[in-house]
């Protein structure tokens, strides 16, 4: 359940509670996690593929995000910022455990790639059919290799436009283009007339899991680093 803090702080941007948490005001940071809970566990969960190193993998990440903050700068948002610490850690992780091999990089190329998979949403007659569906296409973006994965995360699931995707990745924005347009021929092959759900309702992160997230960060900020989040200045 959300705090008082939460539910008084909403309207504020992230902007404006990385200055209040910098302050000293260590509550707001909730309004982060939650903000953003949804997206971390998208793109830790499709680097890492298991819910509870997925889950460990967020914690680690707001952690070092509340650490680090004073080093936010602003020259990108928030949610790119921090979308990138999960991201590294996740590839860590991976790394850590023995199972990633780097992709080769693909050539660039020119010219945008279509977007997929968007309809509306399911009538209740429909709800079981599209519940399976989801299943299916969770299973088929699992089966792209990583480099594409991860960039039908971050551009389909997650709806972060070209430049934030290859700021996030550290690629060029032609670079995800190209991964995205191969992705979507990798899933067509897969799923051709099936592909009819909502990718924006994929590798949901429900309330119970994220409040134990909250609840798991703010007691390792307490115990590890009950200052950090402060600014120097």
């Amino acid at each position: 359940m959300a705090s008082e803090a939460v539910l008084a702080g909403q309207a504020l941007s992230d902007e404006e509670i990385v200055k209040r948490v910098l302050a000293g005001d260590t509550p707001m940071f909730e309004i982060l996690i939650r903000r953003y809970n949804q997206r971390i566990y998208r793109i830790t969960r499709s680097t890492l593929r298991d819910d509870d190193e997925a889950e460990d993998v967020m914690q680690d990440a707001y952690f070092r995000a509340y650490e680090h903050l004073s080093q936010f700068e602003g020259r990108a948002s928030f949610s790119t910022w921090v979308t990138r610490i999960a991201l590294h850690e996740a590839l860590a992780r991976k790394k850590r455990r023995g199972r990633y091999d780097e992709l080769d990089a693909i050539a660039e190329a020119k010219g945008d790639s279509t977007m997929i998979l968007k309809s509306g949403k399911p009538g209740p007659e429909e709800n079981l059919a599209q519940s399976e569906l989801r299943g299916l296409l969770e299973s088929a973006i699992e089966g792209l290799p990583e480099a594409f994965r991860t960039v039908v995360v971050l551009r389909e699931i997650e709806e972060m436009n070209v430049a934030e995707t290859a700021e996030t990745l550290g690629v060029s924005e032609s670079l995800v283009k190209t991964r995205l347009h191969r992705a979507h021929a990798m899933l067509r092959r897969h799923l051709h007339a099936q592909a009819q759900g909502r990718l924006t309702e994929l590798y949901a992160f429900h309330a119970v899991r994220c409040d134990r997230v909250v609840k798991a960060v703010f007691e390792r900020i307490e115990r590890e680093a009950p200052g950090a989040g402060k600014s120097s200045e």
